[in-house]
């Protein structure tokens, strides 16, 4: 399946219709054969899935299912926000409340609706909302900033940074959002300032939100030397501290780049000229060598205060090991007991008369 039909087939929540498939270069004769294989599932007339899609149909799928049907077929001028509008834009929605339907309107009643709809009533609807394949919904950026105002802290900023990395948003946009919203904008500001640019993984996100929050030293924005990782994980290098965390890789985020035009690459994914570009400076004896490994699973990340010890805890091993103790400028300083004064003079009964 070519990227286009890939694209309409996640905007459409796993399905796409016989003119989709035309639309993007698949002639009849291709759409039969992909049926009669079974790489192609008919759902109804005219109406087909991936049988991978198919066979895996989780909450956000159904979500999407139920985004398309009602902006396509129900009341019109309303248009998907929030975590609606973030998953049509293939964003993480890792967090987020997906039993009902985000979208906002000029007009009627705010808040819950049968059917699982939340209206959101805001006159004008603001800007920020663009139409695509004749469906109306709130831009990346706009979308990640009213998630940011109402949502939990590690989502949104899991959110912001998933958008800053695939370059749907600039920090910029996510700013001049944040600022037109009518509610909660303090809130969304704080995720924004928490929002990096390093992470490509939901995982990641949590990870170095964690570490932000417990005050913990930056990673390097370079891999540890002799990386030697599984292909499912992901690291984290501490060279001051001569540590590596490796971490489970979980919701990578997307990234809608091409790889065949450099120009267009974002600043975090920028081609390099040479390795030592891509992968820091070449290992020549100089750079530090790990000297202590902390690993952090997915299910370790739900307790923060653990991860925050375990990774204390290797920090204090890899300086035991270096025999060098880091200076702490917080530490209190005593003041040098000073000893008694003794005299040096001669007593009088010894001097000469």
């Amino acid at each position: 399946m070519n990227p286009q039909l890939s694209v309409m087939t996640l905007i459409r929540g796993g399905v796409f219709t016989r003119a989709d498939a035309r639309a993007c270069g698949y002639p009849d004769p291709d759409i039969d054969s992909y049926l009669d294989t079974g790489n192609w599932r008919r759902i109804r007339r005219d109406t087909y899935a991936p049988y991978q899609e198919l066979t895996l149909v989780d909450e956000r799928m159904v979500h999407l299912r139920r985004v398309y049907r009602l902006l396509r077929y129900g009341e019109s001028g309303l248009a998907a926000s929030h975590q609606s509008a973030a998953a049509l834009h293939a964003l993480p929605t890792w967090g987020l409340d997906l039993g009902r339907v985000h979208v906002t309107a000029r007009d009627g009643r705010p808040g819950r609706h049968a059917g699982g709809v939340h209206r959101h009533v805001r006159d004008p609807v603001g800007p920020g909302v663009l139409t695509w394949n004749k469906l109306r919904m709130a831009s990346p950026a706009r979308a990640v900033a009213e998630v940011a105002s109402v949502a939990e802290l590690a989502p949104s900023v899991a959110l912001a940074e998933a958008a800053l990395y695939s370059g749907l948003a600039t920090p910029a946009a996510l700013k001049r959002a944040v600022n037109q919203l009518p509610q909660g904008a303090e809130r969304a500001h704080r995720v924004l300032s928490l929002a990096g640019t390093e992470s490509a993984s939901v995982a990641e996100s949590r990870l170095r939100l964690i570490l932000s929050e417990a005050g913990l030293p930056s990673p390097s924005s370079h891999p540890p030397p002799a990386d030697e990782l599984s292909w499912d994980s992901s690291a984290l290098w501490f060279p001051d501290e001569r540590t590596v965390v490796e971490f489970e890789t979980r919701f990578p985020f997307p990234c809608w780049q091409s790889d065949d035009d450099p120009e267009e690459v974002p600043d975090h994914a920028t081609p390099a000229d040479s390795p030592a570009d891509l992968y820091g400076p070449a290992d020549d004896g100089t750079q530090p060598e790990p000297l202590e490994y902390c690993w952090i699973s997915w299910p370790d990340l739900d307790n923060p205060a653990e991860v925050v010890d375990r990774i204390h805890t290797t920090f204090t091993r890899a300086t035991r090991r270096t025999g060098i103790r880091p200076f702490d400028p917080t530490r209190r300083r005593h003041p040098r007991r000073r000893l008694p004064h003794r005299s040096t003079a001669t007593p009088e009964e010894d001097l000469p008369s």
